[in-house]
């Protein structure tokens, strides 16, 4: 390749070897991959340079604002000092910096002294960092994004033909178009990345979750959980869900994310017991390859994962005190850091967490951070027990029947009364999920249109043998009857003290072999 030699208008030869080394740009920027593409522009730069045997050749960005001009990319001759890219150039070359930025107009000067009395300032730094002469087009990318073409020479002064100036600004183009391509790709491979993760997700979700969507009840005190879980929906608030083990706080979570702004992206869940201590930190907040022995790929934590949406965080009353530091740091902050890697990465989630033990006792204890449960104890709401709630379970257990009919392929009419009135005086020390497990047990063993359902309790007691929650509700149930002159109806009776039908409890004080000392039971 020929350079251009000093002169004040191109010659045809030049020019023709010009639009040959343009033509060559174009065809590597459209053949270059986006991971390619900033070695294709530093290429292209350096071709150039040569081509007007420059000592710098720069593409730079301008903010939205046209406050801040900074470099790109650049490419140097041999020997010529480099520029800190951090610098912001509108700073140093003010007068420069209004002609191209505001007025849009390209800058030549083949002497320093070819500049205005008003650049005094431009004049200096250009002496200061070596600069002879120099050019310097704008590249247009719309009404408020600009980038610039800049060519520098250090060692002698330079004439820059005129009709160069329309080619060297195509030659900007390139390089402005192919770097935005780049970016676009790059962001929508990230974008297809993140889809196909939430997919393979939501995929993973779609295989462990059973059960209705929805929240199954009409009684009061699933009304008044509900209630409470809608009224925080609407906003960002961290919530906290407890309740008993299996009483359906991960339900509850889908809820509140369902009824919030967030609810376009899928919620994102970690059970903070079933993964090991020693991985738990790098699941929540993702690592680095190489971060630690074993880390063999990049992997993209919960956190990450759940942007713009929901993470709902279950049994966060396991989380290893080591994890509680960073989390509160994250609630506090709204960035996280990956494993192996310093650099803070904002993210937008709203979190909710779930427990079934007594985050009050375990701060006493010294095992879940003050600091923490009061983070995370902004809005907290008690899911109730299946005991407290027994007038929903005749439409727990029909959602039960609906869903598992069409996977068992079996044809259930009705459930058992009798059954049902035995249900309603269970204690369900599993809940729902009791509850759940106990109807699809059933189902197996139907061999007809009537389901009928016995909670363990009567088993054990058929078998002649007790447990100890059988024992805890018959002193219960006893004390109540002692309390009431054993007077099972009315409103002040044992039934209505205890939450039951006068029906169902005499059928539970029947199997429990309870008798009124001295007497029959009074209704």
């Amino acid at each position: 390749m020929t350079s251009l030699q000093v002169q004040s208008a191109a010659t045809p030869a030049d020019r023709i070897e010009f639009e040959m080394l343009l033509s060559d740009i174009s065809g590597q920027l459209i053949a270059a991959p986006p991971e390619q593409i900033g070695q294709t522009i530093d290429s292209a730069l350096d071709s150039v340079r040569r081509f007007f045997r420059g000592d710098r050749c720069a593409l730079l960005t301008v903010s939205e604002a046209f406050e801040t001009v900074l470099i790109d990319y650049i490419s140097y001759a041999d020997g010529i000092p480099h520029l800190p890219h951090e610098v912001n150039q509108a700073m140093l070359f003010p007068w420069i910096w209004k002609r191209v930025c505001l007025d849009r107009k390209p800058v030549v000067a083949s002497h320093l002294a070819d500049l205005p009395p008003e650049a005094a300032t431009d004049r200096a730094n250009c002496e200061a960092t070596g600069v002879r002469s120099f050019l310097c087009i704008p590249i247009q990318k719309g009404p408020m994004r600009l980038s610039l073409i800049a060519f520098q020479t250090v060692r002698e002064d330079r004439e820059w033909p005129d009709e160069y100036v329309p080619r060297l600004r195509l030659f900007g183009e390139l390089l402005v178009n192919s770097l935005e391509r780049a970016q676009a790709t790059q962001q929508l491979q990230r974008l297809g990345e993140r889809l196909e993760r939430e997919n393979v997700y939501l995929r993973r979700e779609a295989q462990v979750r059973l059960g209705p969507e929805g929240i199954i009840g009409r009684g009061t005190a699933i009304r008044r959980t509900l209630a409470l879980a809608e009224q925080v929906a609407s906003t960002d608030s961290t919530v906290l869900l407890l309740g008993e083990t299996g009483s359906g706080k991960e339900r509850f979570a889908s809820y509140i994310h369902e009824c919030s702004r967030r609810r376009e992206r899928p919620m994102v869940r970690v059970n903070c017991s079933a993964i090991p201590s020693t991985l738990i930190e790098s699941e929540l907040f993702g690592r680095e390859k190489g971060a630690f022995t074993g880390a063999l790929s990049k992997q993209i934590g919960r956190f990450e994962l759940a942007q713009g949406s929901t993470l709902f965080l279950d049994e966060i009353g396991e989380l290893p005190v080591e994890v509680q530091v960073k989390l509160l740091r994250v609630l506090e902050g709204h960035t996280i850091e990956r494993l192996g890697n310093p650099k803070s990465i904002p993210v937008d989630v709203r979190i909710i967490a779930a427990t079934h033990r007594n985050l009050t006792a375990a701060v006493r204890e010294g095992r879940f951070r003050e600091d923490l449960y009061y983070r995370l104890n902004v809005f907290p709401i008690t899911v109730p027990p299946l005991r407290e709630r027994c007038e929903d379970i005749p439409l727990l257990i029909q959602a039960f029947v609906d869903q598992l009919s069409g996977t068992m392929g079996k044809c259930i009419d009705e459930v058992d009364p009798e059954t049902m009135e035995d249900l309603a005086a269970y204690s369900w020390p599993g809940n729902v999920r009791e509850l759940r497990n106990l109807v699809e047990r059933a189902m197996i063993m139907a061999t007809g249109p009537t389901l009928r359902i016995h909670p363990p309790e009567t088993e054990a007691n058929e078998s002649g043998t007790g447990t100890g929650l059988t024992e805890i509700e018959r002193s219960h149930i006893l004390q109540v009857l002692h309390d009431t002159a054993w007077r099972i109806r009315g409103p002040h009776g044992a039934a209505a003290r205890l939450g039951l039908k006068p029906t169902t409890l005499e059928s539970r004080i029947k199997k429990l072999g309870l008798s009124r000392p001295g007497s029959h039971v009074s209704s």
